[in-house]
């Protein structure tokens, strides 16, 4: 009888939201080896500076770190190695006729692992905030630190 894999390892990209403004979003399985998938369970993965493109029909994930596993021998993985990312042919079409738009990319936003124990990532298709939306922002996100602070007391 197989046991319920309780797995509580998301792994957010908190810098996209603030740089990017968030359009679409998509799943997508992520292609791994044996060593990588026990270095994400293990919670041992960063979305940070992490970018997606589409080549030949296929999106990759460029960049995205997962540590390379502690009792892994020579069978090991490298670190920041492109990975296929599984998504459908409709919306394999959709995030690239998006992402061929000016001002537009594919930023993967979080890592998780599924209830069936598989490795998720969402992707969004993104259109680059200019300096003063960021600057709003942090103005909004104080904002409402303040009014929390102030029904609180």
């Amino acid at each position: 009888m197989k046991e319920k894999i309780s797995n509580n390892i998301q792994i957010k990209n908190k810098k996209a939201t603030f740089d990017y403004e968030l359009l679409d979003t998509f799943v997508a399985g992520i292609v791994l080896t044996g060593t990588e998938i026990k270095s994400v369970r293990l919670g041992k993965a960063s979305l940070v500076d992490t970018f997606c493109i589409v080549e030949r029909g296929e999106v990759w994930v460029k960049n995205m770190y997962i540590a390379e596993y502690f009792y892994g021998t020579y069978n090991n993985h490298s670190a920041r190695r492109d990975r296929k990312l599984l998504l459908n042919k409709k919306e394999i079409k959709k995030i690239e006729g998006e992402s061929k738009n000016a001002g537009f990319t594919i930023v993967p936003t979080k890592l998780f692992i599924n209830e069936k124990g598989l490795a998720k990532v969402i992707v969004a298709i993104a259109k680059g905030k200019k300096e003063y939306d960021k600057r709003e922002s942090i103005r909004e996100r104080d904002d409402k630190r303040e009014m929390d602070r102030a029904f609180k007391h």
